[in-house]
C-alpha cells in the first residue's frame, strides 16, 4: 500500500513538472501584436514593423503591428498599459510618455510597464541656415546670451513637444531663461526645417537625420548635438558639451514594453530574443539607411533612462509653466 502510494505521489509530480515545462515553452503559441501609438508610415511605426518581422521569424508566429493613435499618444500608451499582461500583447513607448502625465493628458508614466528593451535614441540636433554667422554652438549660444530675449526664434515642433524641450533645456543648462529663444509651433521637424531655410526662424532643435536632406543640399549645418557621444553617420558634428561645456542631453526615443506585470518567463525569452535581432544585420541595416540611432538597455537600465528622462522633462516643463501635474 505505502509503495502504491509513494508511486502514485511520484507519477503526479512527474506530471505536474512535465505541465510546468510545456507551459513555460508554449509561449507563443498565438499571434503577439505590437502596439504603436503613433500613425502608419512614421518612424515609431516603420522601427516597430522591422522588429516585429523579424519577431515572427524567430519565434514562429504572427506579429502583428496596431496602430493606436490619438490624444498625443495617450491612446496608444493606455492600451499597451492596460493590456492583459500575458505576452501577447507588447507595444513601443516613445519619449511622450515621459511628458503626457506632466502636460496632465493621462496619470500613466513609466512605471505603468514591464521595460524590454530600448533600441533606438535619435538625440536632438542644433540646427541653423548654411549662412547663418555662426559656425559653432558657443557663438550661437554666446549671441543669445548677448542680445535681447526674443532675437532669436526657434521651431521645430508643436508648442511643448520633444524638441522645444530640447532647446529650452540647452538654455537653462547654459544658465538662461529657457523660454528666451521664442518658440514657434510647427507640424514637425520637415516644416521648422522649411521655415528656417525662408527665413522665418533662426534655430531648428531636431534630429540631425531629419535634417540630413538640407544639411545635404548645403541649406543648413548642423552646430552640436545633445548626446553624450558623437552621431556616427554625423562625425563632424560634435556633441553640445565637446562645443559649449553645456551638460545637457536630450533625444526622441523608441523601446519594447509591455503591461506592467509581465511573466518572467516571458521577459526571459524575449530580452535575448530582442538583443539578437538588435544585434543583427538586417535591423541595423535597416536604421542605418533612415538614419535611425542605434541603442541598446535591457530591462533595467531602460527602467533607470525613463526614469531619469522623466524627471528631466518635468523639470524643463515646470520652467515653461507647461506642466500640469
Amino acid at each position: 500500500m505505502r509503495r502504491r502510494q509513494l508511486l502514485a505521489a511520484a507519477s503526479a509530480s512527474a506530471i505536474v513538472a512535465l505541465t510546468a515545462t510545456k507551459a513555460h515553452a508554449a509561449w507563443p503559441e498565438r499571434p503577439i501584436t505590437i502596439i504603436v501609438p503613433w500613425g502608419a508610415g512614421g518612424g515609431t511605426d516603420a522601427t516597430a514593423r522591422i522588429l516585429a518581422s523579424l519577431m515572427e521569424r524567430e519565434l514562429g508566429v504572427p506579429v502583428n503591428v496596431v496602430n493606436r493613435t490619438g490624444g498625443s499618444g495617450v491612446v496608444g500608451h493606455s492600451a499597451i498599459a492596460t493590456a492583459t499582461p500575458d505576452g501577447y500583447t507588447l507595444g513601443i513607448v516613445t519619449v511622450e510618455i515621459g511628458m503626457m502625465h506632466w502636460a496632465g493628458l493621462t496619470d500613466l508614466d513609466w512605471r505603468a510597464y514591464t521595460p524590454l528593451a530600448l533600441y533606438n535614441e535619435d538625440p536632438a540636433g542644433v540646427q541653423v541656415r548654411a549662412d547663418a554667422p555662426w559656425n559653432t554652438a558657443k557663438e550661437l549660444l554666446d549671441a543669445i546670451r548677448s542680445n535681447p530675449p526674443g532675437t532669436f526664434k526657434a521651431s521645430g515642433t508643436g508648442q511643448g513637444g520633444i524638441w522645444h524641450l530640447a532647446l529650452a533645456g540647452m538654455l537653462a543648462a547654459a544658465g538662461m531663461e529657457p523660454d528666451r529663444v521664442p518658440w514657434v509651433p510647427s507640424q514637425g521637424a520637415a516644416p521648422g526645417l522649411q521655415d528656417l531655410v525662408a527665413g522665418g526662424v533662426d534655430i531648428v532643435t531636431c534630429s540631425v537625420p531629419e535634417a540630413k536632406g538640407l544639411i545635404d543640399a548645403g541649406k543648413v549645418k548642423s552646430l552640436a548635438v545633445m548626446a553624450s557621444e558623437r552621431n556616427p553617420v554625423f562625425p563632424n558634428v560634435p556633441t553640445l558639451e565637446e562645443a559649449t561645456g553645456v551638460k545637457w542631453t536630450l533625444g526622441a526615443w523608441r523601446g519594447v514594453a509591455g503591461p506592467k506585470g509581465l511573466p518572467q518567463e516571458v521577459v526571459d525569452r524575449l530580452v535575448p530574443l530582442l538583443k539578437k535581432i538588435h544585434d543583427s544585420q538586417e535591423f541595423r541595416d535597416f536604421m542605418a539607411q533612415r538614419g535611425f540611432g542605434v541603442i541598446w538597455k535591457g530591462p533595467a537600465e531602460f527602467a533607470e533612462f525613463m526614469a531619469q528622462r522623466d524627471a528631466s522633462l518635468g523639470e524643463v516643463m515646470k520652467k515653461l509653466g507647461l506642466a500640469k501635474a
